[in-house]
C-alpha cells in the first residue's frame, strides 16, 4: 500500500504456494531449480497485492490464478499498511522520516534497527500461525529488499555494508525457507540473487549452485496522470517466458498478474493513478484478461509438459539459421525441445530432427517430445474480450455542494513564520493538502490600478500541483510531472488598493518512491515568490511571514463521512447549477446496482480531487488528458515501456473501481472534493462487463491434445477449435462477423479476404446464439465444405455477449 513506495517494500516479500498442502515440507535449491520435499519444480507465480485488492475479492482472484496455471503467488508485505506509526505493528511509512540522524536504505543504524523490527514483528507473526513451508504452511520463498542494486552502488561501501547486513538478519530469522533479493548481482549467500525486468534470459546468478529466478516478469507497465496506457502484447511477453526457461530459468513471477487499485492515498510516485492496473492477466476489476490470461494458461501447461527434462539437464543449443536455434533438453525422462526465432521480421522455416518447422516471427516453438509442436508463443488461439462500462440508468445520482471556505484561511492557522516551510514537514502526510497565506498591502497610487499592466506573481514550487489564489479567487493552477515534479507558475495577480490575501494551496500527489536519498526530497512551495509589475518594480514575498493551514476545512469536518457530511448546509437543486466552483464539496446518495459485475465511477466530467464511498476513501482523481504515442504496436522486437501506448488524447484515467463490499444494498454515500470545477450533474455509476469476445485460429493451430492422444499411440486427430465464452450472466446474442477461410484485420475490424465460405456466418449462429459459451471445430465439414483448397484457412468470428434476459 506504499504511499512511499508502492510498487515494493523494504521488510520482506513472500510466495506462497496456491497448491500446498498442509504437511510440513523441505524447501531447498539448487543451480536449476527451487526443491520442494526434494523434486525440482518448474514454477509459475503471480503478484497479487492484498491491499490493492478488498478481502471478498482475494479468494476470486487466487483462483483465477490457479486456473491461469500458477504454484504460486506472490505479494509484498507493506511496511506503511502495517505500520503507520512507530511500534504499532510497510513503501516505508511518513514517520521513518523523522526519526533523528536517519538516512533511508543504507549502512545506518537508525535505519537498520527500524527496519530489523518491522521485518522480525512481520516474520514472527507469520511463524506463529505456522505459515512458513518449513512448519506446514504455504510460504517457500522470502524476499528482503527490493531492486537495490543501482541504488547500492551509488552508496558505494555503506550499501554494501547495509546489504550483507540485510541478507544476514534475515537469514537469521530461521524460516526454513529460501530468502531472494531481486536486482542484486552481489547478494550474499545463502539468499539467491534474482532477476527483475521485461527479459531475463541474459541474467545468470552469481554463483553456480543457485537457480535462475526471474523474481518480476512485467506484465505491463504502471500508469501516470497525464501520460499513456502502457500495454505489453501477449506474444511477446510468453516469449519473454518461454526464452528465460530455454536457457534453464525455472521460476517466473509476473508482477503484476493482478494490479488492483491504490486506493485512498496510497499511490506514490508521485502522479501514479489509482488504478495500478498493469495491463496484468486479471484486470484491476478482478476480471480476466484475454487474450493474456488464457495465452499464459496454454504456455504454462506445455512448459509443464516438459518440466521432468527441463530440470533435469542442461540444454544442447544447436543452431538451425542465422537468427534461429533449437535449446534441446535429453534426458532419461524424455526429451523435449525449444525452437526460437529471433526475427523480428519474417517466419522462418527450419529442419529439425530431420522435420520441417515454421516459426512466426520473434517467436518459440515448444515440443515436449522433441517432434510435436503444442505451443508456439505467437500463435494466439483463445479468444480476447473486449470490455465495455455501461451505465443500467438505474442509479442516477442528485448532488449537493459545500463550498470550502478560503476567505475565512488564516483566521486559526496552524502556525506563522517568516519564510516558506517544506511541505511534509508540515503536513506529515496527514493531508495532501497546505495552504501557504500571506498579505501584500497596494498602495491607491499604484499604476496598474489606473488602467496600467496588470500585476503578476510568479511561484516557485518543488510540487506536485499548485492552485494560486487572491482574494478568494482563483488566479489559475500548474502542475509538475512525474519527469520533473517541479513547478514554475507565473499568472495575473488581481490585486486591489488596501491589504490583499494571497494564498498557495500545495497539493502532494503521492509521494516519491525510488531514487537515492528520496526521504530528502521536497514538497511544497520553496520560493521565490515575487510579486511582478508594481511602481516599485518588483516585490520579493519568499521571506515575508507565511502562515500554514495543514489539509482543508471539509476534510477537519469529515465531510466526507456518514456523520460529517450531516454537520454542514448543503447547497442543491438550481444554486449547484449556476457555476462550476473550485474547492467545492459535492454530496449524493446511490443504490446498490443489481447484479454482480464490477462497479466504478465516471469521473469524465471533473477536474482534480478525491473520492469517498461510506466514508471509504476510493483514491485521487484526475482528468489529465494523456500526452505520447499511440501510433500502434507490433508484439515483434524488443519489448520497452513507451512502445504500446494506448489512450492518447483521453483522460489517462476515467473510471473509478467502487469495490461492491463497500456498498449497502441503499443509500451510499458518495462524497467528491474537487479542487478546479467539475460538473457533477455528469458523474456516473458504470458496470464493466465483457462486450464482444473474438477468437482467430488456423487450421493447424498447435493442438496439446494431439501430443497427449500421440503419446499413447492412439491415430486419432483433434483438429483446432474456436472456443467463445461471455461473462457468466451473459449470453451470445448475435454473431457480428464470421469467416471461414482467409480473413484480414483484427478483434473489433475483421473483414473478408479472398477466401471465404458463405455458410460461416450461419454455421456461427448456430452452434452459438443463445449460449454463454461455445466450440466450433475448423474443418471443412463444419462449413459445407471447402472454400479454397490448398490454401491454409481461419476461423474468424466476432460474437456480442449481452446480459441474459
Amino acid at each position: 500500500m506504499g504511499r512511499w513506495w508502492p510498487a515494493a517494500l523494504l521488510g520482506c516479500a513472500v510466495a506462497v504456494a496456491v497448491l500446498a498442502a498442509a504437511v510440513e515440507c523441505a524447501v531447498t535449491y539448487d543451480k536449476k531449480a527451487v526443491l520442494i520435499n526434494g523434486q525440482r519444480r518448474i514454477l509459475f507465480s503471480g503478484s497479487i497485492h492484498y491491499p490493492r485488492s478488498t478481502p471478498d475479492m482475494w479468494e476470486g482472484l487466487i483462483q483465477k490464478a490457479k486456473d491461469g496455471g500458477l504454484d504460486v503467488i506472490q505479494t509484498y508485505v507493506f511496511w506503511n499498511g502495517h505500520e503507520p506509526t512507530p511500534g504499532n505493528a510497510g513503501g516505508f511509512p511518513v514517520w521513518l522520516k523523522y526519526v533523528p540522524g536517519i538516512s533511508f536504505r543504507t549502512d545506518n543504524e537508525p535505519f537498520k534497527m527500524a527496519m530489523q523490527g518491522f521485518t522480525e514483528k512481520i516474520v514472527g507473526m507469520m511463524k506463529s500461525e505456522k505459515l512458513f513451508a518449513s512448519q506446514g504452511g504455504p510460504i517457500i520463498l522470502s524476499q528482503i529488499e527490493n531492486e537495490y542494486g543501482p541504488e547500492g552502488k551509488e552508496f558505494g561501501a555503506p550499501g554494501k555494508s547495509y546489504i550483507n547486513w540485510a541478507a544476514k538478519m534475515a537469514v537469521g530469522l530461521g524460516t526454513g525457507v529460501p530468502w531472494v533479493m531481486c536486482k542484486e548481482d552481489d547478494a550474499p549467500d545463502p539468499v539467491i540473487n534474482a532477476c527483475n525486468g521485461f527479459y531475463c534470459d541474459a541474467f545468470s546468478p552469481n554463483k553456480p549452485y543457485k537457480p535462475m529466478m526471474w523474481t518480476e516478469a512485467w506484465s505491463g507497465w504502471f500508469t501516470e496522470f497525464g501520460g499513456t496506457i502502457r500495454q505489453r502484447p501477449v506474444e511477446d511477453l510468453a516469449f519473454a517466458v518461454a526464452r528465460f526457461v530455454q536457457k534453464g530459468g525455472s521460476f517466473i513471477n509476473y508482477y503484476m498478474y493482478h494490479g488492483g487499485t491504490n486506493f485512498g492515498r496510497t499511490a506514490g510516485g508521485p502522479f501514479i493513478t489509482t488504478s495500478y492496473d498493469y495491463d496484468a492477466p486479471i484486470d484491476e476489476y478482478g476480471l480476466v484478461r484475454e487474450p493474456k490470461h488464457s495465452h499464459l494458461k496454454e504456455l504454462h501447461r506445455a512448459v509443464k509438459l516438459c518440466e521432468q527434462a527441463l530440470v533435469s539437464v542442461d540444454p544442447a543449443v544447436t543452431t538451425l539459421g542465422t537468427m534461429q536455434e533449437a535449446h534441446v533438453f535429453r534426458s532419461p525422462s524424455g526429451c523435449a525441445a525449444f525452437l526460437a526465432n529471433y526475427n523480428s521480421n519474417s517466419y522462418a522455416k527450419v529442419v529439425f530432427n530431420n522435420a520441417n518447422y515454421n516459426l512466426p516471427p520473434w517467436s518459440i516453438s515448444i515440443l515436449p517430445d522433441c517432434k510435436n509442436v503444442v505451443f508456439n508463443t505467437a500463435t494466439v488461439g483463445v479468444q480476447t474480450s473486449q470490455m465495455q462500462m455501461w451505465a443500467d440508468g438505474a442509479s442516477s445520482m442528485m448532488f449537493e455542494r459545500y463550498d470550502e471556505e478560503v476567505d475565512s484561511l488564516a483566521a486559526a492557522p496552524l502556525l506563522s513564520t517568516t519564510g516558506l516551510l517544506e511541505q511534509l514537514n508540515v503536513t506529515r502526510d496527514t493531508s495532501d493538502y497546505l495552504w501557504y497565506i500571506t498579505s501584500v498591502d497596494v498602495n491607491p497610487s499604484e499604476k496598474f490600478l489606473q488602467g496600467g499592466e496588470p500585476l503578476s506573481l510568479s511561484v516557485q514550487s518543488a510540487g506536485h500541483a499548485l492552485h494560486v489564489f487572491v482574494n478568494g479567487q482563483l488566479q489559475g493552477s500548474a502542475y509538475g510531472t512525474r519527469e520533473d515534479r517541479r513547478i514554475s507558475y507565473k499568472g495575473n495577480a488581481n490585486l486591489r488598493a488596501g491589504t490583499n490575501k494571497i494564498a498557495l494551496l500545495s497539493v502532494a500527489c503521492g509521494l516519491p518512491n525510488v531514487g537515492v536519498h528520496y526521504e530528502t526530497w521536497n514538497t511544497g512551495v520553496v520560493g521565490p515568490v515575487v510579486l511582478h509589475g508594481l511602481d516599485e518594480g518588483s516585490r520579493d514575498l519568499t521571506w515575508q511571514t507565511w502562515s500554514y493551514q495543514v489539509g482543508l476545512k471539509g476534510e477537519q469536518m469529515n465531510l466526507n463521512s456518514l456523520e460529517g457530511s450531516s454537520s454542514v448546509e448543503w447547497m442543491q437543486g438550481s444554486l449547484l447549477a449556476q457555476n462550476q466552483q473550485p474547492l467545492a464539496w459535492y454530496r449524493a446518495y446511490f443504490e446498490t446496482p443489481s447484479g454482480d459485475e464490477p462497479l466504478a465511477l465516471d469521473m469524465g466530467s471533473m477536474g482534480k480531487g478525491q473520492i469517498w464511498i461510506n466514508g471509504q476513501s476510493i483514491g485521487r482523481y484526475w482528468t489529465a488528458y494523456a500526452n505520447g504515442d499511440c501510433k500502434g504496436c507490433s508484439y515483434t522486437g524488443t519489448f520497452r515501456a513507451p512502445k504500446c501506448q494506448a489512450g492518447c488524447g483521453r483522460p489517462t484515467q476515467r473510471w473509478y473501481h467502487v469495490p461492491r463490499s463497500w456498498l449497502q444494498p441503499t443509500r451510499n454515500l458518495l462524497v467528491v472534493f474537487e479542487e478546479l470545477g467539475g460538473d457533477s450533474s455528469k458523474i456516473a455509476l458504470v458496470k464493466r462487463s465483457v462486450s464482444s469476445v473474438c477468437a482467430d485460429v488456423s487450421e493447424d493451430h498447435p493442438n496439446i491434445k494431439n501430443w497427449q492422444i500421440e503419446s499413447y499411440g492412439e491415430p486419432e486427430y483433434h483438429r483446432p477449435k474456436v472456443h467463445l465464452r461471455c461473462a457468466p450472466g451473459q449470453t451470445i446474442s448475435a454473431i457480428k462477423f464470421a469467416s471461414f477461410g482467409t480473413p484480414l484485420g483484427t478483434c473489433g475490424s475483421f473483414q473478408q479476404g479472398d477466401c471465404h465460405s458463405a455458410n460461416s456466418h450461419t454455421v456461427l449462429e448456430k452452434k452459438c446464439m443463445g449460449l454463454q459459451r461455445c466450440v466450433v471445430a475448423i474443418s471443412p465439414d463444419n462449413f459445407g465444405g471447402d472454400p479454397c483448397p490448398n490454401v491454409m484457412k481461419r476461423v474468424a468470428v466476432e460474437a456480442v455477449c449481452s446480459p441474459t434476459a
